[in-house]
């Protein structure tokens, strides 16, 4: 080759980073799960995911769907807080009642009352809602001989969903107050079924 030989020709997109779907999926995910353990799920826009993960915020829609359903993603990584949740259990009331304070009630909880715009959304969210909350009451109930456990799961669901909405609403005078354990405690005490009726046992008031 001489001096006014032209080099020859390099591949198509040599020396270029080949795309990672894999890699970039992942930096979204991470990316994502760091933001809305920091500012909850209303206050982390995808915008900012992208930025963080160094991933065009479109990328979210191709790879997870959506917003939400990246949300429904970060839980099922098993990775910290995010386990199923059991209302009737103290220690875990303790720690959803100040995640919500701090960071406000996430979209699972959300679709109970306002459903989601986009179908896919509200169906991944919608199974979320059952399988971490309502199916584990209704395994709590049935195992302990309530009534109706089917039902009253949702009632008890549905119950502390509104209660936590309500807190952040700004309609009520003391429920934003309330400290987390003192609600934690009366949460418990409204939710909480009455044991089931032993056999040969009297009601209250009968005379025996």
């Amino acid at each position: 080759m001489n001096a006014t030989t032209p080099p020859p020709a390099r591949p198509a997109g040599a020396g270029r980073p080949r795309r990672d779907a894999a890699g970039s999926r992942d930096r979204l995910l991470q990316a994502a799960s760091e933001l809305f353990a920091e500012h909850g799920y209303d206050r982390t826009t995808a915008r900012a995911i992208g930025s963080r993960a160094g991933v065009d915020p479109a990328m979210i829609a191709r790879y997870f769907g959506g917003k939400a359903q990246l949300y429904i993603a970060t839980l099922r990584t098993g990775d910290g807080p995010h386990e199923i949740v059991d209302l009737l259990d103290p220690d875990r009331l303790a720690v959803i009642l100040d995640r919500t304070r701090r960071h406000g009630p996430n979209p699972i909880y959300q679709v109970a009352v306002r459903p989601h715009g986009d179908p896919a959304g509200q169906l991944a969210t919608r199974t979320e809602l059952h399988r971490r909350v309502i199916e584990p009451l209704h395994r709590r109930l049935v195992a302990d001989g309530v009534d109706e456990p089917e039902l009253r799961a949702e009632l008890i669901a549905a119950a502390f969903i509104g209660v936590v909405l309500a807190r952040g609403s700004g309609a009520f005078d003391h429920l934003p107050d309330v400290p987390n354990e003192q609600l934690g405690t009366l949460l418990l005490e409204m939710l909480t079924p009455a044991p089931p009726q032993q056999d040969g046992g009297q009601e209250p008031g009968a005379v025996g």
